[in-house]
């Protein structure tokens, strides 16, 4: 059985073409000039080097109202500069978040022909994949991926999750069962921003039991020429919230700041970055409420 036959081209996993000691990359991986990355040195001195705004929640449940105010308006100050901030003191214990991130790092490393057991169809994207989209000849993103939904349960396919490394589904539904509680309270923090009762988002875009969940991990392998290409090209988040747990050794992920520059973000310990999704950011502008996708995202960077 052929299991990319429902792809429009032969599937070439990145990792492999990285493990194959290229000095070059290959044409489809080549950005055009405009979309090629902007490589900054990470220190002090380089303004293109940042720490958004790190929001520790834990503030929001004292007994201190002014604290609470406090907080409450830093979220809404980030929201509206930003649309990314941090979170600390959010409630998923650092040994989970580091479990999750060592299960994937164990997954990417696993043999070829056991990853491409699970290797996903464009029906729907769920499970190890290396492409978005059906394009012939399109220009493709560095990386492999994985992706999962996980809510509503009527999505939620456990053949789709992978089966090693030992124990790695039950990290997973763990981890996932924490970051959806996680994105309900931010939820509620945001209605309350508005003005709105707690619970008047989570109603809005469909409740808890229909508010879509989803998973997507990727990875992004050593590049011979990064000045070239992208792990993930330039774009918006079309859902209501994507939660990153990144990499902290690694500082990937770049934002676009009010002055229209790329600037890198450096993680903060066990923290999560939070990205105001499109559909959040327009109820944030006008008031107006859509159906809502939550996605549940870890950027690995291994």
């Amino acid at each position: 059985m052929n299991i990319f036959q429902d792809w429009p081209e032969p599937i070439v996993r990145v990792q492999s073409l990285s493990e194959s000691n290229l000095g070059a990359i290959p044409n489809r991986y080549v950005k055009p000039l405009s979309q090629r990355p902007n490589i900054t040195t990470h220190n002090k001195h380089n303004p293109h080097t940042t720490t958004i705004p790190i929001i520790d929640l834990g503030r929001l449940y004292t007994d201190d109202l002014t604290l609470q105010a406090k907080t409450l308006d830093e979220i809404s100050k980030a929201c509206r500069e930003w649309g990314f901030f941090q979170v600390v003191n959010h409630g998923m214990s650092p040994q989970l978040m580091d479990q999750a991130k060592a299960t994937w790092r164990e997954f990417f490393h696993l043999p070829m022909e056991l990853k491409n057991m699970h290797a996903n169809s464009p029906k729907t994207y769920e499970g190890y994949g290396s492409r978005l989209g059906v394009e012939k000849g399109a220009i493709l993103d560095w990386s492999d991926y994985y992706y999962l939904h996980y809510q509503p349960s009527s999505l939620k396919d456990y053949t789709k999750w992978p089966s090693l490394p030992l124990h790695c589904r039950e990290i997973l539904e763990d981890y996932c069962k924490e970051m959806v509680k996680l994105c309900e309270k931010l939820m509620k923090i945001l209605s309350k921003n508005l003005g709105l009762q707690e619970d008047r988002l989570q109603n809005a875009f469909g409740g808890k039991e229909e508010s879509g969940g989803c998973l997507r991990v990727n990875y992004y392998p050593k590049c011979p020429q990064p000045e070239l290409t992208l792990g993930i090209s330039p774009h918006s988040d079309p859902g209501g919230l994507t939660i990153l747990l990144p990499d902290e050794q690694v500082a990937g992920l770049q934002v676009r700041g009010s002055d229209d520059a790329w600037i890198t973000v450096e993680p903060a310990p066990h923290a999560f970055i939070v990205n105001i999704g499109d559909q959040i950011q327009v109820t944030l502008l006008f008031g107006y409420f859509s159906v809502l996708i939550t996605f549940l995202h870890i950027t690995s960077k291994l």
